[in-house]
């Protein structure tokens, strides 16, 4: 578009100075063309202004007015020029619209001022507008209007009106120019651009309305001459002000990436309002020598014009003296303000130049660096600063500076810093540019780093042994298998696990337990080696990450790591000396390998697999991971869907086993019993489900409570014994009913008879809960001393007081204890002692080898006194042999279960057999059964006792 306007006006101007070929063409495009160019401002200004809502469209509606005014006087000046064929009367209707064409645009160009903020702005503006206008007046008054005053003065026909239009044009065009450099140095700042090309068509203008008044051309003017391309480009350039200046300069918007601020205003820029009121009294000094050195007598407008110039002046030079003295009190107070701020600060504010060197520093730096800030002035900056950090601070400086000022005005940096003390504080800057250096505002931030530093060890380390939590033990071995690592496979993991940890806590206090946790760190992390990682995962349970030596000998490698992971059960294993007494506790151990592309929580989970299985090794070993502890773990997660849905459809049928008495053959009680019936209808020993049902309720939870068992088997298991009792209790209740009062027998665990669903009513309820052995025979009506619980504790963490209280509950409801499992198992001697026990069942590994081994006989026969001693009845289970029959009644033992008289029977063989009664006694004629309780006695059922031959029924 300026392309085009400059070659537009250009081709005007061109044609004009060739005369555009003949008269006629030169009147028509000097006359009309000049309104034409005129209308089309008008036409742009006011469309322009219709499309704005702000302070500045009363201005361009009034440019609009005032190019309209200029296209009617061009135009009357054609009318008379080109349609009438006759010369312009002076004056004229197109002298009265040119007239009208200054007063708007001085008018529009005030609105567009920026107007002042104060009276004495106002007043300053006002003196400003004078001076200019004075001053030209002074010299064009001298030049030439003096001449026109005294035309009129000589009293010619029509002088009067062709010297007042004469000065009218040239006082206009002076205080329009006045206006326009009033403007150009206090013009706003919106919309600069537009304003600035307005500003530039109007200054135009004036200037060939200056040339046509002027008398070396006013004589001699005529449509189309060069003089009107200047008004022609003015028109033109007005036109365009608003709109294509606009597109050309778009209006700043707030900076963005890539985007430098313009700054304000350029110093000379900003230095010439200043020069205004020097240069309005040079030009009117110009314009009295010019009368003196042309011989002229002094003019009396000339002397007046010039006298209020200076007034002006000296009025302007006061305002701006009371404005400096004003301005400096001002900013001496600001001053003293912000030398306040910075000195009472308690941070450090420093000043460095580009080189790096401190130019200023605050009083502060004594209280915070030790050092007066005299002594750091001068000093380099880089030698304050530790050499660990100096290279990332200076790689931050260099990004900071390159990066634009609008993009990142400020940055932060932290590094240490050397104090007088010569220590290094931690230190915090936020980063300034300022004149090429930079501006530092420090504060100490040493203890903000230590709390942190303090934080996060608490939030990473075990609050007892100070070892490495489960959280930083795990980000360890992630890094380890993904690290520069990775390929190292004979990196492995240890799971640790203190053995009879629970009975120490038990024993001697929770207190004797810290003590024992936190000397089992210190040989653990003493132990290993100083790249290698001891943790605490939580209770007694501990790790050891031992990374690899980039061995590609498996078995070299699996040798060493169970060397060190036997030394560390060894070293932990030791006596430990905890109240002035010795505490021995074992420790279980399962090693892992980072086998290729095996993940954190499965290296980890392997160990602990292997940690389980030492413990159920026996415990006190070292335990190797191998594919198949998965394999078994997945084998009982399908074990436990098994048994799911072998409850929920009813596979499961209930067989009881005769007890027998040694003496008589009498059946004294019947075992219940569980069998599963597969889908082709044959029964079949649950030996492997109840194994593991007695399994959840008892090792299958570590120390630090976590179930080792797969999702849901505790509750299958918990609901397998509930249905077993409850159907026992049922048929039981319906043999009473039709004569047959033999009691039966229901194996329970110790953990099972403590169960909230298992436990006797409370005090103050009125039912006991439905799920428990008194609700049970309550609602089935099975009479007293018709249940035997066989009670089995396999768990050290069954609490014998209270289960001292629960058995003491069941006999005053008329339910018969036997102790399961006598001779083997956890604490079989202590269960005696303080539990209230009516029968003994001895175990079946006793009596499987009763009569091969000699030792076992002794062990059984002691047993047994034991029994007869405490005046209880004693029962064997597992009785298969005739020649067991015998060993058992010869030692005193009063019954016997098994299948040496019977296999478990159903519901209709067993009803069979108690009609008959007895079964025959093998071996030699029964011999007096030892004092005891009374044949109606019963037994138990213990861990193997499942373990019997199936017998199917017929």
């Amino acid at each position: 578009m300026q392309l085009f306007l400059a070659v537009i006006s250009g081709g005007y101007a061109v044609g004009a100075a060739l005369g555009w070929g003949s008269g006629e063409l030169a009147a028509i495009m000097g006359d009309f063309g000049l309104s034409g160019a005129a209308l089309l401002a008008a036409v742009s200004c006011y469309t322009y202004a219709r499309t704005i809502d702000s302070r500045e469209r009363p201005a361009w509606l009034l440019f609009a007015f005032s190019s309209l005014m200029g296209a009617c006087g061009n135009g009357i000046w054609g009318w008379y020029e080109v349609v009438l064929g006759e010369a312009v009367p002076k004056p004229s209707l197109a002298d009265f619209a040119f007239l009208c064409f200054a007063p708007p645009a001085i008018v529009g160009l005030l609105v567009l001022a920026k107007r002042p903020v104060t009276r004495a702005g106002w007043v300053c503006l006002g003196l400003d507008s004078w001076l200019i206008g004075g001053s030209l007046l002074t010299l064009s008054w001298s030049l030439a209007l003096a001449h026109a005053a005294r035309t009129a003065q000589s009293g010619a026909p029509g002088s009067v009106p062709r010297a007042a239009l004469s000065l009218a044009y040239p006082l206009l065009d002076i205080a329009l120019v006045s206006m326009v450099l009033v403007l150009h140095f206090r013009r706003s700042e919106a919309n600069r651009s537009a304003v600035n090309t307005a500003i530039a068509a109007l200054a135009l203008t004036v200037l060939s309305d200056a040339l046509f008044t002027s008398p070396l051309l006013s004589a001699e003017y005529q449509s189309g001459q060069l003089l009107d391309a200047g008004w022609f480009a003015g028109s033109l350039l007005l036109a365009y002000a608003p709109w294509g200046a606009r597109r050309a300069h778009p209006e700043p918007g707030p900076p963005g990436p890539g985007r430098s601020e313009r700054p304000v205003s350029r110093p000379i820029t900003g230095s010439l309002p200043a020069l205004t009121p020097y240069l309005a009294a040079a030009v009117c000094t110009l314009g009295i020598l010019y009368n003196v050195v042309d011989g002229r007598k002094v003019d009396r407008v000339v002397v007046f014009t010039g006298c209020t110039v200076v007034l002006a002046l000296v009025i302007r030079q006061g305002i701006m003296l009371i404005d400096n003295i004003a301005l400096t009190q001002e900013l001496a107070q600001k001053e003293n303000h912000f030398r306040s701020l910075v000195q009472g600060s308690s941070d450090v504010i420093m000043i460095a130049a580009p080189t790096g060197t401190l130019r200023y520093v605050s009083p502060a730096a004594a209280g915070v660096y030790g050092r007066e800030a005299e002594e750091l002035v001068g000093t380099e900056l880089a030698t304050l600063i530790h050499p660990h950090d100096l290279g990332r601070v200076v790689h931050e400086v260099r990004r900071f500076l390159a990066a634009p000022p609008a993009e990142e005005p400020t940055t932060r940096i932290e590094c240490r810093f050397k104090s007088g003390g010569g220590e290094w504080l931690n230190v915090e800057s936020t980063v300034n540019r300022h004149q090429g250096g930079l501006i530092l505002n420090s504060r100490d931030v040493t203890e903000r780093v230590r709390l942190q530093a303090q934080l996060q060890h608490s939030a990473e380390h075990d609050p007892l042994t100070d070892l490495p939590n489960r959280a930083l033990f795990t980000r360890r071995v992630r890094q380890a298998l993904t690290g520069r690592r990775a390929g190292d496979h004979s990196t492995a993991v240890l799971f640790i696990d203190l053995d009879g940890f629970k009975a120490v806590n038990d024993t001697i206090g929770h207190q004797a337990g810290d003590e024992l946790l936190i000397e089992a760190a210190r040989r653990l992390q003493d132990s290993v080696r100083a790249g290698d990682t001891a943790a605490r995962l939580g209770g007694d349970e501990f790790a050891a990450l031992i990374l690899g030596d980039g061995s590609r000998d498996r078995s070299a490698r699996e040798y060493q790591v169970h060397e060190i992971a036997d030394r560390l059960r060894t070293t932990l294993s030791q006596p430990y000396r905890i109240a002035g007494s010795d505490v021995r506790v074992a420790a279980s151990i399962g090693v892992a390998f980072a086998d290729p592309g095996i993940t954190p929580s499965d290296l980890m989970r392997n160990a602990d697999l292997a940690m389980y299985r030492a413990k159920a090794g026996g415990k006190d070993r070292v335990e190797l991971y191998a594919p198949q502890m998965q394999a078994e773990i997945v084998r009982k997660a399908e074990i436990a869907g098994r048994l799911r849905t072998a409850l929920h459809d009813g596979e499961f049928a209930l067989l009881h086993q005769p007890v027998v008495s040694l003496a008589t053959g009498e059946v004294t009680a019947v075992a219940a019993q569980a069998r599963w019936r597969s889908a082709q209808g044959i029964l079949f020993t649950p030996a492997e489900f109840l194994r593991v049902a007695e399994y959840s309720e008892g090792a299958a939870t570590g120390a630090d409570g976590r179930s080792r068992l797969p999702a849901g088997m505790p509750a299958r298991a918990a609901e397998l014994g509930h249905w077993l009792l409850e159907e026992a209790v049922a048929q039981a209740a319906e043999r009473h009913r039709i004569g047959h009062d033999v009691p039966v027998a229901v194996r329970m665990s110790a953990q099972r008879l403590l169960d909230p669903g298992t436990a006797p009513a409370a005090a103050g309820r009125a039912a006991p809960p439905p799920g428990s052995v008194e609700a049970l025979l309550a609602r089935h009506g099975l009479p007293s001393g018709a249940l035997v619980i066989e009670m089995t504790v396999s768990d050290p963490r069954v609490p014998f007081d209270e289960l001292e209280r629960r058995l003491a509950a069941l006999r005053r409801f008329g339910v018969l204890i036997s102790l399961d499992g006598f001779g083997s198992g956890y604490a079989a001697i202590s269960a005696l002692r303080r539990l209230p026990v009516d029968i003994l069942k001895v175990d079946r590994g006793l009596v499987e080898g009763v009569v091969e081994s000699a030792r076992l006989h002794k062990i059984t026969a002691g047993l047994l006194r034991i029994a007869n001693d405490l005046g209880m009845q004693s029962v064997a289970d597992g009785v298969d042999l005739p020649e067991q029959v015998a060993a058992l009644r010869a030692m005193g033992c009063t019954h016997g279960q098994g299948v040496a008289f019977s296999g478990p029977l159903d519901e209709y063989r067993l009803r069979r057999a108690l009609v008959r009664g007895t079964f025959p006694v093998p071996g030699a004629a029964a011999q007096p059964a030892l004092a005891g309780g009374s044949p109606g006695g019963s037994m138990a059922i213990r861990r193997g006792s499942h373990n019997e031959t199936p017998v199917p029924p017929a």
